[in-house]
C-alpha cells in the first residue's frame, strides 16, 4: 500500500499549503488540481500540481502512483500556462479563467489531435469505507464473447489490485504491457480507477457481481469480466499469454543479427568486437513507448551493476516518424533522461514508409513479434537464450518485483557460462546441441 500512503500525504500537504494562497492572485496556481482529460471521447480523471509559477520557473507534475513526472520547461505568463515534456514530446497549454485551468494536451508529432483538458482545485472527498468490497490480489479479466472483432479481445490480462478501505490502486498489465497506475476507488457501490502521468490515459469502472466476479468497462466501451486468478481456470478464462514464449527466432541456432546507425550516424553491428564473448541484451523500444520508457530504468541499473563482468546492452529503437530530423531528438532526449551509457541505435519505424524499415524488415529473424519493449538475451556465444515481450512496471507491484528479479538471474547465468572457444565454452555448447 506504498503507493496509496505516499499519495495521500502528498496531497493533504499540498492541498494545505495551496489553501494559504490568495484567490485571484497569479501564484495561486500552484498547488494540487483535479483534472479530466478528453481521449477517444471519454473523460478521464488525474491529479496534477503545479510549483513554482513565477513566470518561467513554473513547473507541472503528473503522478504515476507515489513518482512525480515533471515538465522539463515551463512557463505561466499572461494567465496562460505552458508545460513542455520533453521525453514525451508533448505541451499542455492551459488559460486561467474563473479559478479553472482548461486547453489542450498535444503530441508535437506531425498530425497529431489535441486533447482537452480542464482543471478545478483540489478537493478533498470525505470517503465511506464501510461498505467497499474487498477486491485486493491478482484478477485476470477477458473481453466479453460478443464484443471479440480481432485476435488481440481473446487474450486474457492480469488485473492487480491494492486496497485501503474504499481506496484502490493497481494496474491491469497485458503481453505487451501494462496501463500505469490506475488509482481511485469505491463510489456509490461502484468501483472507478483511472490513470494518465502524460500517457497511458484508461479508465476502468467496475461493479461487484453475485458470483464474486467484476463486471469491467474500460474507457466506455469494451466489458470485460475479471475473475480472481484462482479461479480462472475453472470458469472457462484461458491463461494470459507467457511474455517469454511469445516472441521467439526463425533459428535458435544461428546468431541474433543487428546493424542499424547510432545518435551519430555509425554503424552498429552484433559482429562489432565490443560485443564478442559477451552476453548481450537487445532491448526493442521506441522513445514513444510508455512501458519502455518503464524498462529503461531497470537496463541502466543492470548495465551499470553487470557491465565490468561481460554484459552489453543495445537500444534497438523503432520510432513513429521517419524523419531522422524528427526521431534523433526524441530518442536523445530519452538516452538523457535515464542516463543511457550503451548504444541506442535508430532501426525504423513503426510504420511502413518509404525511407525506413519496418521491425519484420529489419529483424526478419523474429517470429510473432507483439510488444513494445520486447527485450532479447544473448549468451556469449551471440545466440537468442531468451525473448521476453513487454515489461511489467512499478504499476504492477509485486509481479515488477518478480520480474526484475527473473531477468538479473538471467543475466547471472549467461555471464557464468564461458566464451565461445574456451574449453567450458564448447562443452556448454554440445550441451544445447542435444
Amino acid at each position: 500500500m506504498k503507493d496509496l500512503v505516499i499519495a495521500l500525504t502528498l496531497l493533504i500537504a499540498s492541498s494545505n499549503a495551496s489553501a494559504t494562497q490568495p484567490v485571484g492572485a497569479a501564484s495561486t496556481i500552484d498547488g494540487l488540481w483535479d483534472a479530466t482529460i478528453v481521449a477517444n471521447g471519454i473523460e478521464v480523471p488525474f491529479r496534477f500540481e503545479i510549483v513554482s509559477s513565477s513566470g518561467a520557473e513554473t513547473q507541472g507534475f503528473f503522478f504515476e502512483g507515489d513518482r512525480k513526472v515533471g515538465s522539463t520547461a515551463g512557463s505561466f505568463v499572461d494567465r496562460v500556462l505552458t508545460l513542455e515534456y520533453e521525453f514525451l514530446n508533448t505541451t499542455l497549454e492551459l488559460r486561467y479563467d474563473d479559478g479553472q485551468l482548461v486547453g489542450i494536451y498535444r503530441n508535437n508529432r506531425a498530425n497529431a489531435r489535441p486533447q482537452d483538458v480542464r482543471m478545478r482545485r483540489f478537493t478533498p472527498v470525505a470517503i465511506e469505507n464501510a461498505d467497499a468490497p474487498a477486491v485486493a490480489g491478482t484478477w485476470e479479466m477477458r473481453r466479453n464473447a460478443d464484443e471479440v472483432t480481432a485476435p488481440r479481445d481473446t487474450r486474457t490480462w492480469h488485473v492487480f489490485l491494492r486496497q485501503s478501505g474504499a481506496e484502490v490502486s493497481g494496474s491491469i498489465l497485458r503481453v505487451d504491457g501494462d496501463t500505469g497506475t490506475l488509482v481511485g476507488g469505491w463510489r456509490g457501490g461502484k468501483l472507478v480507477l483511472s490513470h494518465f502521468a502524460g500517457e497511458r490515459p484508461n479508465l476502468f469502472e467496475a461493479t461487484l457481481n453475485a458470483d464474486g466476479t467484476l463486471a469491467v468497462t474500460l474507457n466506455g466501451t469494451a466489458h470485460y469480466r475479471v475473475v480472481r486468478g484462482g479461479e480462472a481456470r475453472a470458469l472457462g478464462i484461458p491463461e494470459p499469454p507467457d511474455p517469454s514464449r511469445y516472441t521467439s527466432v526463425t533459428d535458435p541456432t544461428a546468431p541474433f543479427q543487428f546493424a542499424f546507425p547510432d545518435l551519430t550516424g555509425k554503424i552498429v553491428s552484433n559482429t562489432d568486437a565490443q560485443f564478442a564473448g559477451k552476453v548481450v541484451i537487445v532491448s526493442i523500444g521506441g522513445s514513444w513507448c510508455p512501458n519502455c520508457h518503464d524498462e529503461a530504468p531497470f537496463l541502466s541499473e543492470a548495465y551499470k551493476d553487470f557491465h565490468a563482468r561481460g554484459l552489453e546492452i543495445v537500444g534497438v529503437m523503432f520510432e513513429n516518424d521517419p524523419d531522422p530530423k524528427v526521431s534523433r531528438p526524441r530518442v536523445q532526449s530519452f538516452v538523457k533522461r535515464y542516463a543511457v551509457q550503451y548504444p541506442m541505435l535508430i532501426a525504423g519505424t513503426t510504420q511502413p514508409s518509404p525511407t525506413s524499415k519496418t521491425i519484420n524488415e529489419a529483424l526478419p529473424q523474429l517470429v510473432n513479434f507483439g510488444a513494445y519493449p520486447t527485450t532479447i538475451f544473448l549468451g556469449r556465444d551471440g545466440r537468442v537464450r531468451s525473448v521476453h515481450a513487454g515489461f511489467a512496471s512499478p504499476a504492477t507491484g509485486a509481479e515488477h518485483v518478480r520480474l526484475k528479479q527473473e531477468m538479473r538471474d538471467l543475466i547471472e547465468r549467461l555471464l557464468a557460462e564461458s566464451a565461445p572457444g574456451s574449453a567450458g565454452g564448447d562443452q556448454a555448447d554440445r550441451k544445447r546441441r542435444r
